[in-house]
């Protein structure tokens, strides 16, 4: 029996294509090198330069994860043969909460400014829809993250409260701000 895999293509703003689909393993060693890389790019990651340390077996184990669950998901941006973007997301495990997860989206910083990161989400919404399973999307954005909140907004997403302190960076505490959106 065949899974159908999620995979969309989309044009970016400055018309080159954009494929984004679901992780495979088989992408593993790339995608690791891909979120290494992004770490030390933004401090809106809950990551920094050099912390994010994973095998290649424990990476492929979360694809395969990823895969043999229905309510989870590693969408991975790609621009010709590189990564440009990547969003994961998951879900409760029991039941109760099976139907609400929570994601996270990075985009590289040499093409931010291109929609990647609107993209990239709204195939995560396409995705969570075509599942018939998920029904709430949770995510927190740091709140000086004023680009990421409106592209959040500008999707739908509510936001329903805050975190304080929860970032601290270079002796500065920052707030998380709690967003989520209903599939209906």
């Amino acid at each position: 029996m065949s899974i159908k895999r999620f995979k969309k293509e989309l044009q970016l703003e400055d018309g080159r294509k954009l494929i984004v689909k679901e992780a495979e393993p088989s992408e593993a060693k790339e995608l690791i090198r891909y979120v290494a890389s992004v770490g030390g790019e933004s401090d809106f990651l809950t990551f920094g330069a050099g912390e994010y340390k994973i095998s290649l077996e424990q990476e492929i184990k979360f694809i395969h994860g990823s895969i043999e669950t229905d309510n989870q998901a590693i969408l991975i941006g790609w621009v010709q043969n590189e990564i440009v973007g990547c969003v994961t997301f998951r879900a409760g495990k029991w039941q109760k909460v099976k139907h609400t997860g929570e994601f996270g989206v990075t985009v590289s910083k040499k093409n931010w400014g291109l929609g990647i990161g609107t993209l990239i989400t709204e195939a995560l919404l396409n995705w969570a829809q075509d599942s018939k399973i998920i029904r709430k999307i949770n995510l927190r954005v740091r709140s000086d993250n004023d680009r990421a909140i409106a592209v959040y907004k500008k999707l739908g997403f509510i936001e329903e409260g805050k975190i304080t302190r929860e970032f601290f960076i270079d002796g500065e505490f920052f707030d998380n701000i709690l967003f989520g959106l209903a599939i209906d």
